[in-house]
């Protein structure tokens, strides 16, 4: 039976990708995952019969590496996490959420910054330069690798499609940033709708809908997904927020207290390197606000 990819998900029907490269046939997937509990997603590799006239059947879904509820997407292994420098700000509580989730997924990650040149367009573009030199300092020294982008000027965009070939990647980041430009950038005759940045609320509009695989050049698959306002932590323990600190992993272990939170216990190792500037300012404070996000979600729900 052969086998292949599916691509996209729309309307009850499952896009696959054959494996041996064939043309896209639109599927049904069999009763029997109903009655099983499972939904086959973007991402899974199945097995399928062909039906003649480009329609087929999926039959089986084959064990998944990986599984994202928001995205719905399988068997990513690199989440590509684009944050624009200026229309919206450049905004590092929210890269930093991604981070948590992507790390809890322990999927690979690249924050790729976009809009570089639009800087010099803003009324302060010395502080947004400093902030991105910041940002790409600051990431590094944890391990993140970091990219500059234009996908207008054409910057950066060789060295984005040698890292995402032979990847399977979902690109990530809240609306507006320019997912979709990229992607058009990236793969020549793609025409995926971009939106308008809203000049009132300083974000954009909505414009990608459902979660589709897209192949690149050299071989990788993207998934280009609907853009996230805000990220949610009520699917993680509290110890999993704290070991989605890459930096605090070699700390906590120096801690004088088992199952410590590095917020009030003393002998805190991470607390200490965070006040010697160790630990950068903005994660340990962010760390602190996700945990009290966590504990209030917690109480609600």
């Amino acid at each position: 039976m052969p086998e292949g990819i599916i691509v996209k998900a729309l309307s009850g029907y499952y896009f696959v990708q054959p494996a041996d490269g064939g043309g896209i046939l639109r599927c049904r997937a069999r009763g029997v995952f109903k009655l099983r509990g499972v939904s086959p997603m973007v991402g899974d590799r199945v097995r399928f019969e062909t039906a003649g006239g480009g329609e087929g059947t999926v039959r089986e879904v084959l064990p998944r590496t990986t599984e994202l509820v928001r995205p719905p997407v399988a068997n990513v292994d690199l989440a590509v996490l684009v944050f624009s420098v200026v229309r919206p700000e450049l905004n590092l509580t929210l890269l930093d959420k991604f981070l948590v989730h992507v790390e809890a997924k322990r999927l690979d990650a690249l924050i790729v910054f976009t809009k570089i040149d639009a800087i010099g367009e803003v009324p302060e573009p010395a502080r947004v330069r400093e902030q991105l030199e910041h940002a790409c300092r600051l990431y590094g020294s944890i391990g993140y690798p970091t990219m500059r982008t234009s996908a207008l000027r054409g910057e950066g965009l060789d060295e984005l499609r040698g890292r995402l070939a032979g990847r399977v990647a979902v690109l990530a980041g809240q609306s507006g940033v320019g997912k979709s430009t990229l992607l058009n950038a990236l793969v020549p005759g793609l025409t995926l709708e971009t939106g308008e940045i809203s000049e009132r609320l300083g974000r954009g509009r909505h414009t990608t809908r459902h979660v589709e695989l897209i192949r690149l050049p050299g071989d990788g698959l993207v998934a280009d997904t609907p853009g996230f306002g805000q990220l949610d932590f009520r699917e993680l323990g509290v110890d999993e927020i704290e070991g989605c600190f890459r930096e605090f992993r070699p700390l906590a272990a120096k801690c004088r207290f088992r199952g410590c939170t590095h917020l009030s216990e003393p002998d805190c190792a991470v607390r200490a390197a965070a006040v010697r500037g160790e630990v950068a300012e903005s994660r340990y404070r962010h760390y602190a606000e996700f945990f009290a996000e966590w504990k209030e979600s917690r109480r609600r729900y």
